[in-house]
């Protein structure tokens, strides 16, 4: 408990100066404020100054943070986007990338290994996207619609290989256990479209502003319900909780645009204000730098990882660019594209619990990650230049 007590103050803390320190540069340099999560919880952690340190609270509340994150990357799943041209490239970029990824797994670790790795580097960070294209006024354009679209199945596609492929059984096996998870989300997406979504986007509305607040606490019911079926299935929570948001989203989708927008408020300050930081400050916290700063020569590792998440998973992205893109924006997606976190976090936190992965490769991947998601965006966003700043002049005239 004596351990608890500053961690539980430290971290607080850390989630309001991270936003401050993203804002101060962001005149100079966009930085998405999850690098900063990321970097102020290693420097807090045992690795640095040893002012937070690991514990079973606190743990529990990082994992209800990645649920959140993932459950908000379901509810802005554009289902539109996968029919046609784009939906078909999104998924073929991926199959390319888990082909590619678990080939180099190969080269570098025979077995299971492979696999995690494999899984690792064809991942996509949606979750941490997102809020960069919706700042940038992107969500609506073509570019902003083909990283979605990819990002999404850059998500989903990891949590079904986890599930079939890590979850401890033999793939056939998981294949008939994912199957009856799907038929249980089927069996929920068909109630949400049959439920009375009159009388309860009114019930919605009317509970807003008051203590009931209906929509939030419907919201972690399906969550709850979703992760919970995850887990007694023993598929990765992550797919419950990205299921979760699908069909919030389908529940609310006739409700009118001021409910929609008040609903999304609401979550996203529970999930950003609150539960995701402590996931990526946490993650900070845990992160084994040690085993980086006992050989530093697996430093050199991180710009090989790099170089394998852009080619393994960015140049694939790019079969999902807009007909007509210039060379700059296709290049741009495979940036985008190629950032990756969350999922790896996961994947790899896995493969270390069940001794499939060594610490060192558990950190170097986790390091290559939090580099892809300070650079690849950055890099991207910078090659679409003039889009974002028009995007943002247009908010501040807003």
């Amino acid at each position: 408990m004596d351990d608890l007590e500053p961690t539980l103050l430290v971290i607080p803390l850390l989630a309001v100066l991270a936003p401050l320190l993203a804002r101060g540069l962001g005149r100079w340099v966009r930085v998405p404020v999850v690098v900063f999560e990321l970097v102020l919880g290693i420097l807090v952690g045992p690795a640095v100054l040893g002012w937070a340190v690991p514990s079973e609270f606190v743990d529990t509340l990082s994992e209800f943070g990645l649920a959140m994150l993932f459950f908000v990357a379901g509810t802005e799943i554009e289902f539109g986007a996968f029919r046609g041209r784009l939906g078909r490239r999104a998924s073929l970029g991926w199959l390319i990338s888990l082909a590619a990824g678990v080939a180099a797994g190969f080269l570098l670790a025979p077995g299971e290994a492979a696999i995690v790795i494999g899984v690792a580097l064809c991942s996509t960070a949606l979750g941490t996207l997102l809020p960069m294209l919706r700042d940038a006024g992107e969500m609506r354009t073509p570019f902003g619609q083909a990283v979605a679209a990819l990002g999404a199945v850059g998500e989903f596609g990891p949590l079904i290989a986890i599930s079939i492929f890590l979850g401890g059984r033999e793939p056939g096996l998981s294949t008939v256990i994912l199957g009856v998870f799907a038929a249980v989300a089927a069996l929920a997406i068909w109630l949400a479209f049959r439920l009375p979504r009159g009388a309860m986007h009114a019930f919605v509305n009317s509970t807003l502003h008051t203590s009931g607040q209906f929509a939030i606490r419907v919201v972690f019911l399906i969550l709850a319900a979703l992760v919970a079926l995850s887990i007694v299935l023993d598929l990765d929570l992550l797919l419950g909780a990205f299921t979760a948001g699908i069909i919030w989203r389908l529940i609310m989708r006739d409700a009118s645009e001021h409910d929609r927008e008040a609903v999304e408020s609401k979550i996203e300050g529970v999930a950003f204000g609150f539960l995701v930081p402590v996931f990526f400050i946490y993650t900070g916290v845990t992160f084994d730098l040690q085993a980086l700063l006992d050989d530093p020569v697996l430093f050199l590792l991180l710009p090989v990882g790099l170089v394998a998440l852009f080619v393994i998973r960015g140049l694939p992205s790019m079969l999902s660019a807009p007909e007509g893109s210039t060379r700059r924006d296709r290049l741009s997606i495979a940036l985008m594209g190629a950032t990756g976190l969350p999922i790896i976090v996961a994947v790899t936190a896995i493969g270390v619990e069940e001794g499939i992965l060594t610490s060192w490769q558990h950190a170097v991947l986790v390091a290559t990650g939090m580099l892809s998601v300070l650079l690849f965006p950055l890099l991207g966003m910078t090659l679409r230049g003039e889009r974002v700043r028009g995007g943002a002049l247009q908010d501040d005239m807003a």
